[in-house]
């Protein structure tokens, strides 16, 4: 973290088109030199929070702090924050050095300086020779490091992402996320990055905020969010997870956990302190094991495939069971099962996903 990284505060925001609430009573600390990502589905308020950090938007109340400044009345112009595009924007008549180095000139930085910064910066984004190409020269994932660039180099208090990764091809995706989490990581800057898709935000986040309908479903690391999801609607939002119905109960001191036909002693290290009664399950796609129907295990739920789509390295199933469809994959080399085949299913007693019934059952798979 750099020893200029501020801290991002957010103190009872909302906003209001109308009678729409787009952004609802949001309290959140972005801490110095992460790099938070609003993720959630079209609609839900992570572009328009966004927004509101920038200036682009002002707050129909609460108050936004950069640091020991309040920013809130701030216009965009004033807030000293970067912004990346999901269009890039680039100046299209301007070479890479000029659309790089416009802001500095804009603040009347000497051009020596200017020089020098541009350069700087084009060599982290590994563009250093690219100064005198045109935007119409270069690839969509080239062009995207150079709006990358255009907004480090003003070394702004706060980095703004708006979706930066929407237009480039699928192929070049996974280089450009790696890229932009390690330009962060060696700026320090305080980043905020808004996406909808759920490798992106868990490939480059500190911190993963998962918005619905204006406000916050669950905060927290991209680890504790995907094995410790608090509501169905994050469970499924958060990678892929088959949410079931289930029931906890107690014997002998110890949790049980059943589900269909199968039933299930809890480890010591994952008893729960949820009370007994119904519950929601989560079962990770990755973590369900099909068995041949011989399997006599209590913990096993019996099932029929019902779909197969061979993918090369790995067999996508749908299994119909009495506890509900389940979405699972299994490596190719195992063996195939057929379409009718009746099977048995076996999910990690540690690997169960435990959700209060109240923690929201909506969007189950």
């Amino acid at each position: 973290m750099s020893s200029t990284s501020i801290k991002v505060v957010l103190k009872n925001v909302s906003k209001h088109f109308g009678k729409v609430r787009a952004v609802d009573d949001i309290n959140i600390e972005f801490a110095p030199g992460t790099l938070t990502t609003l993720l959630g589905p079209s609609g839900c308020g992570k572009t328009t929070l966004l927004r509101l950090v920038s200036g682009l938007e002002e707050a129909t109340s609460g108050e936004i702090w950069f640091g020991d400044e309040k920013v809130t009345h701030l216009s965009a112009t004033r807030r000293d924050v970067g912004m990346v595009f999901q269009s890039y924007a680039l100046f299209p008549h301007m070479t890479v050095e000029q659309n790089v180095g416009y802001g500095l000139g804009v603040l009347k930085t000497p051009l020596d300086e200017t020089r020098q910064r541009v350069k700087d910066v084009l060599q982290m984004v590994d563009m250093d020779g690219y100064q005198n190409r045109y935007p119409n020269e270069l690839s969509g994932g080239q062009q995207q490091r150079v709006a990358v660039a255009r907004a480090m180099v003003l070394r702004p208090k706060v980095l703004l992402f708006d979706e930066p990764l929407s237009n480039i091809d699928s192929k070049l995706r996974r280089s450009m996320r790696d890229d932009i989490r390690r330009l962060q990581q060696a700026s320090g800057i305080t980043s905020i990055y808004v996406t909808h898709d759920q490798a992106e935000a868990l490939a480059v986040s500190d911190e993963i905020i998962v918005m619905k309908s204006g406000a916050i479903e669950q905060q927290g690391s991209p680890k504790s969010l995907y094995h410790k999801p608090k509501t169905a609607f994050v469970a499924n939002f958060i990678g892929e997870s088959n949410v079931v119905n289930g029931m906890l109960s107690s014997k002998n001191g110890n949790k049980i956990v059943s589900y269909g036909d199968a039933v299930i002693e809890l480890p010591v290290t994952e008893q729960t302190d949820h009370p007994d009664g119904p519950v929601n399950l989560s079962l990770r796609p990755e973590v369900i094991e099909i068995v041949p129907e011989s399997e006599t295990s209590p913990q096993a739920l019996s099932g029929v495939i019902r779909q197969s789509a061979y993918m090369g390295p790995i067999i996508e199933y749908t299994i119909e069971t009495n506890a509900g469809s389940l979405f699972t994959r299994a490596p190719a080399y195992a063996g195939i099962f057929e379409i009718g085949d009746k099977v048995k299913v076996l999910v990690r007693p540690d690997e169960i996903i435990i959700i209060p019934e109240n923690g929201d059952s909506e969007n189950m798979a």
